[in-house]
Parts: C-alpha cells; structure tokens; sequence
C-alpha cells in the first residue's frame, strides 16, 4: 500500500463462505476413508493413502479460498490471491468506469454476488471477482469512495419550475 501518499484501507473481504463447501467436503471424504480402513482388510493402505492424498488437497483448497482477498482502499481496488505464488491485480480508482453486480438465484438466496469492472485500459489485471458477500453493501463502498475522491459530478436538486 501506498501508505506514504495517504492510501488507508476501506474495506477487505474475503470470499463468501460457500466456496469453502467443497473443500470441506473433499476432506470429510478423507476422513471417510481413514474409518473404512479397519474393513479394508489387507487393503488398510489404499484408504490411507487415499484418506491422506484427499485430506492434504481438501485442506490446500480451503487455504486457497482464505487467502483470496478484494481490497478497497481510498485510492484503488485490489484483489490478491494465491498460496505459494502470490498474485496481484490491482484497478486505480480513477480508472473504473463502470461496474456491474450479477447474482444468481443461489447468489441471493446466499447473501454474494460477483463484481465485474469496466476500466479505462484495454488490457486489465482485475475484470471480474467473484463469491462478494454482501455485494450490495461492498458496491455501495466503491461508490462512495469514488464520489469521495471527487471523480464523479455531483448534481443539485433542480427545483421545481412554477412557469412564466
């Protein structure tokens, strides 16, 4: 962060828990496995290794979801994401011209959506995120931290016109 020039963080968030599920499932599937181990006889070592190789890929999938994180700070949107590489694609604020919110029926049964950003540059690093919970609230963020740094045009009342 560019904390020298005056850039704070407004919001951080993490994705949406259901992205979780799977991962969860993977490892309760391992776990499965390390129980049907005593009936597998001489095959003991199949539920094992599978029990292990599930457990270590479930457990990888639920950090991945942790680590992936949508950064709104006064000056910029970020996402950063990744476990042994880190990436990061990061849009000025001033940048963005347009930004659209899809939810699907589960999407808002569940509380999330996806954002997908419309910028100025051709070619961009940060086009669509995904699993947002509470997306309307987080749009309503960007927002106001646009209008905040004065780069929308704000318009008065009109008031109302008795006729001459």
């Amino acid at each position: 962060m560019l904390v020298d020039e005056g850039e704070f963080i407004v919001d951080e968030v993490s994705r949406h828990w259901v992205t979780r599920v799977v991962p969860v499932l993977i490892v309760v599937g391992g776990m499965l496995c390390f129980a049907a181990m005593p009936w597998l006889g001489a095959g003991w070592w199949v539920g094992l290794l599978l029990g292990l190789g599930l457990g270590a890929w479930g457990f990888y999938r639920i950090h991945v979801e942790f680590m992936d994180r949508f950064v709104i700070t006064n000056m910029r949107v970020f996402r950063v994401h990744g476990v042994v590489d880190q990436h990061m694609a990061t849009m000025p604020i001033a940048r963005i011209l347009d930004i659209s919110v899809r939810q699907t029926l589960l999407g808002q049964l569940l509380g999330y959506g996806h954002f997908v950003f419309e910028s100025a540059a051709q070619d961009q690093g940060l086009k669509q995120i995904n699993f947002v919970p509470d997306i309307e609230r987080r749009d309503l963020t960007i927002q106001r931290v646009i209008q905040r740094a004065g780069l929308r045009a704000r318009m008065e009342p009109v008031e109302e016109f008795d006729g001459v």
